[in-house]
């Protein structure tokens, strides 16, 4: 194994990702996102350490065309956690990220997720482990804060602790993670955004890479934050409405954004694929493109077509894309 690969920077990362969400990006979520931008960093779901160490032939697979690609693992337990950040590797995945960010109880429960930032040693420990384990970057996703502590001090001295333990790319929620009384949804908009709680990460430690994330919703924003933060990373704006990937990418470097309708003939072979293979029920990916004519005219349309899911499994994708793509006017 060559350990002289650099554990801090991901190969081939954009400056752009899409977060990690549960029960959104699958990998036919990340395979359509990859056509809508080819370089953004794309993340899984999180998966729990022994998820993988005991599931992964069915766990980890992805299309070889979503890398860049970061596998996200939640847990406590460093030993289990390099386990299966080595087991990752082995998979191909680009870089392995650990959960110190999620607000839910029954992740709270197992010890995992966002209840962590209260045990900064513990987090370096499975840190160091990881990074021991692999040569991949092991890099951290945490809030700015849990319930009602915003308190600078918590939160530098716990990037101060994984720092220590050799970890250099944190990706900031910046809201503080409530507990008790909010759910994950309340999580993501009740607790205020705290950009500036970032901000100040950054300039106190000018040598790690910081990555914004937390209510990017428009392309100027994601701009505006890349002048400050090492990246941005788009969580639910990305999958509501994915061609703001292509957006940014237009923007940012001259890009052309590709035509919807052109990214969503592309998925008919990948989606024929699935449904012999898999078997993978067209639904199952039809639901992650229901976002791709946001705002544009025609759909209402696209979104009622392809959400049927009792007509979507007896009609070949083929013709259901076919018939829910917005039709030009006539002349």
């Amino acid at each position: 194994m060559d350990n002289s690969v650099d554990k801090n920077i991901p190969p081939r990362a954009s400056r752009i990702s899409v977060a990690p969400m549960m029960d959104w990006t699958d990998r036919h979520c990340r395979y359509f996102h990859r056509l809508i931008s080819p370089g953004v960093t794309l993340y899984t779901e999180m998966v729990h350490a022994q998820a993988v160490i005991h599931n992964a032939a069915r766990l980890l697979p992805f299309h070889e065309t979503e890398h860049p690609v970061v596998l996200q693992l939640g847990g406590s337990s460093p030993a289990a956690l390099a386990q299966a950040a080595k087991i990752g590797e082995s998979f191909g995945y680009d870089a392995i990220n650990l959960n110190c960010g999620c607000p839910s109880e029954r992740v709270q429960s197992g010890k995992f997720g966002a209840c962590l930032m209260a045990e900064p040693d513990l987090v370096a420990a499975c840190i160091a482990a990881m990074r021991a384990a692999v040569t991949l970057p092991v890099t951290v996703k945490c809030r700015i804060g849990l319930n009602d502590n915003h308190d600078p001090a918590f939160l530098d001295r716990f990037i101060r602790t994984i720092k220590a333990a050799g970890c250099e790319t944190f990706i900031l929620h910046a809201r503080t993670a409530i507990l008790k009384g909010l759910s994950p949804k309340e999580n993501r908009d009740i607790p205020p955004l705290r950009p500036d709680m970032a901000a100040a990460v950054k300039a106190a430690y000018p040598d790690l890479s910081i990555i914004l994330n937390g209510g990017i919703r428009t392309v100027d924003q994601a701009l505006d934050a890349l002048g400050a933060f090492d990246g941005v990373m788009i969580g639910r704006e990305a999958y509501h409405n994915p061609m703001i990937l292509a957006q940014i990418d237009s923007t940012s470097n001259g890009a052309p954004a590709p035509d919807r309708a052109d990214i969503a003939r592309a998925m008919i072979p990948y989606i024929e694929k699935q449904i012999r293979t898999g078997p993978v029920p067209p639904h199952a990916i039809f639901r992650h493109m229901l976002g791709l004519y946001a705002g544009q005219p025609g759909a209402v349309r696209w979104r009622r077509i392809l959400g049927d899911a009792t007509k979507t499994a007896t009609r070949p994708p083929s013709e259901t894309i076919a018939d829910a793509l917005p039709k030009a006017p006539a002349p």
